[in-house]
């Protein structure tokens, strides 16, 4: 008998099903166009980013440093779903291994909590800048910045480690079909027999300390920030104040925004839907837009880029 529940647990562990979004072949021909764009944009805007705080030396402040590391994590969080779900719509291949379904919650879930911290941290940064501008070398040099980003990811990871270990003892028995595009906590727990109230009370527990935590040093940074702005004798100083602030808080508008959207469902009937439309533009959309964003309101980053093309041009015309 011992060894009929060891199989069994092994042969419902083998494989999962991604239903995915749709099953209309149009709508799937439109969603592979759509996400193939939004990835390669995505992936070229940000490696970009990276490439530019590397070779200039005009972008080695510790913003930039910031901007290079989150640049990366973007990179890595939509390339965690985003080519595996393209596919499974190109193959109609929904299957995907016990194995490869842990590897791919783990990396989501670690990509996007450091995210929030590392958005935090870019909130603290801002603060020192204006609200400690003659203090601001010395508070945040490129070793405390370092400093910052491991701490960053260990925070991360000894947040989604526990319930994400006690997840790999979970067993399917009579279901292997996750109603999603790809590995995520809740569908997951929904297909499971085990008892999941400890796991689900530990991932509640997790995404709430991370978000309030975060949110908490987001809103104190820029309450300082803009106090400290208003007080400015100067329109001029006052703009040019606002404008160093202004691609972060939209970036961090439009991340906890979204993530605040997922909450507040209309209804429990449309709920998995609404998640998996959400989650789509958090994989998609986001990633894509943030270098745009910083790279349009940004005079120094836009210059270097400038100067890189124009670097570019000459040296293919030598």
């Amino acid at each position: 008998m011992y060894g009929q529940i060891v199989m069994r647990n092994q042969t419902a562990r083998t494989t999962f099903i991604l239903l995915g979004l749709t099953d209309d072949p149009r709508l799937q021909i439109l969603l592979f166009i759509f996400l193939s764009f939004s990835y390669m944009l995505s992936v070229t805007g940000n490696l970009t980013i990276i490439t530019l705080t590397l070779v200039d030396s005009h972008l080695k402040t510790p913003i930039y440093l910031f901007l290079q590391n989150f640049s990366f994590l973007e990179i890595s969080f939509t390339t965690a779903c985003v080519p595996r779900f393209l596919y499974s719509i190109s193959s109609g291949d929904r299957s995907i291994t016990y194995g490869a379904c842990a590897s791919q919650l783990l990396f989501i879930d670690l990509f996007a909590v450091t995210e929030f911290f590392l958005l935090a941290t870019m909130s603290y940064d801002r603060y020192v800048a204006i609200c400690k501008p003659l203090h601001y070398v010395t508070i945040m040099s490129t070793r405390v910045c370092k400093n910052f980003i491991l701490l960053c990811w260990a925070a991360a990871l000894m947040i989604i480690l526990p319930p994400i270990s006690l997840g790999l003892d979970l067993e399917f028995c009579d279901s292997n079909v996750i109603d999603h595009f790809c590995c995520d906590a809740s569908p997951i727990l929904k297909i499971s027999c085990s008892d999941t109230w400890l796991i689900e009370q530990m991932v509640i527990v997790c995404a709430v300390l991370t978000f309030i935590i975060t949110l908490i040093c987001v809103v104190l940074s820029y309450t300082y920030i803009i106090r400290t702005i208003l007080r400015f004798p100067s329109a001029q100083q006052r703009k040019k104040a606002f404008s160093t602030c202004s691609s972060h808080m939209i970036v961090v508008s439009i991340t906890y925004g979204s993530c605040i959207f997922i909450y507040v469902k209309p209804s429990a009937k449309d709920e998995v839907a609404i998640n998996k439309g959400i989650s789509l533009l958090i994989t998609s959309i986001s990633p894509m837009l943030n270098p745009f964003i910083y790279t349009l309101r940004n005079k120094q980053v836009k210059q270097a880029f400038n100067d890189s093309i124009k670097k570019i041009i000459f040296l293919s015309k030598m």
